[in-house]
């Protein structure tokens, strides 16, 4: 089933705005402001004005160098041609990469036209690939503009419930290979979609903090929650390069299948904490544990030496894994603790 996306809808919203406006103020053709404006939506508002800004750099640079070369050359496919290559150069000198698309297209409308008559006739066309443009900011700004804390958590809970799944049956052997194979796949997916959201979040962060409020201690949860799902992937892979490898015995098995369950539950009963739901939750515990646990496969001298060797590097991913989830577990505590100190501040103020 297709679902249609925030951005898929502001995108129509803004080639329709963008047609209206074009209409009303009598500018034409108008679909070159759509073209404009299905160029410029972005997926963050800060995005979306970095776009803008650079897509009016890029374009300006591209009208001069049209009007130049029309006045100078005429319009004629060689030229146009020639005028195309140096623009590219231009762009890809002065690092515009993504505004290329929009100011080639630029160039080509006011120089392939057989109706040019001059600086107004190219500021008309010019000014159409504004009002695409800006109606593409106006409609991300002010239509349902992007909420990525909300974002981010409701994805880091589907990947984790994913992942989960992975880490228990990873030496069970349950789920089939085809199955386990394609939930694999897709938690590499999410993780990488997830850093993706944490990148906006941090660039918006940095710069639009003086216009809108951010939390610096929930991104700082954020990375960290992230760094726990890296290591749980890494964990996967690990296993599947070494486990079966170092040819275990079924208490062994046993053993690391126990350790696996006892990191994901911690690894739940830690979310379930930052979402409210459970008060305290001591990660002491399960890091000693998994230290001990790292310590006993070094210690085993009955399991023959390159065998050993790969059930510690199982091992040592078990403790990092345990260590990050500790981690985690402090900075929740810490945000939580200052967030309850601030609401009791503001409640003696009110």
């Amino acid at each position: 089933m297709i679902t249609l996306g925030p951005r898929v809808i502001k995108t129509g919203l803004a080639v329709a705005l963008a047609l209206y406006i074009t209409n009303w103020i009598e500018l034409e053709p108008a679909v070159f402001a759509a073209i404009a404006a299905t160029f410029t939506i972005q997926p963050s508002i800060y995005r979306s004005w970095k776009q803008v800004l650079e897509q009016f750099q890029a374009n300006t640079l591209g009208a001069i160098i049209a009007i130049a070369s029309i006045f100078l050359f005429g319009n004629n496919p060689i030229v146009i041609g020639l005028v195309t290559i140096i623009v590219i150069i231009i762009s890809l000198k002065l690092k515009m990469e993504s505004s290329l698309s929009l100011t080639l297209i630029t160039v080509l409308i006011m120089m392939s036209s057989q109706e040019f008559n001059g600086v107004v006739a190219a500021a008309n066309k010019f000014l159409i690939v504004l009002v695409g443009m800006g109606s593409a900011f106006l409609v991300n700004l002010i239509i349902s503009p992007p909420n990525f804390n909300k974002n981010f958590t409701e994805k880091m809970d589907s990947t984790f419930r994913n992942m989960s799944l992975l880490i228990r049956t990873a030496i069970s052997n349950e789920l089939t290979e085809k199955t386990f194979q394609g939930q694999w796949s897709q938690l590499r997916k999410d993780i990488t979609k997830l850093e993706e959201l944490y990148k906006i979040l941090d660039e918006e962060r940095m710069k639009i903090s003086k216009i809108k409020h951010f939390d610096i201690r929930e991104l700082v949860l954020f990375k960290q929650m992230l760094a726990c799902l890296n290591q749980g992937l890494r964990l996967l892979d690990i296993v599947e390069d070494h486990f079966f490898q170092s040819r275990p015995e079924q208490q062994e098995t046993n053993e690391f299948d126990d350790q696996f369950e006892e990191l994901i539950q911690y690894h739940e009963m830690i979310l379930l904490k930052y979402s409210g739901k459970i008060r305290e939750l001591d990660s002491e515990g399960l890091l000693e544990n998994s230290g001990l646990f790292l310590e006993s496969i070094l210690e085993d001298t009955s399991i023959e030496r390159n065998d050993r060797l790969r059930l510690i590097i199982i091992g040592s991913a078990i403790y990092d894994y345990a260590f990050q989830l500790h981690r985690l577990n402090e900075l929740i505590d810490q945000y939580q603790n200052r967030k309850t100190d601030t609401e009791k501040a503001v409640k003696k103020l009110l």
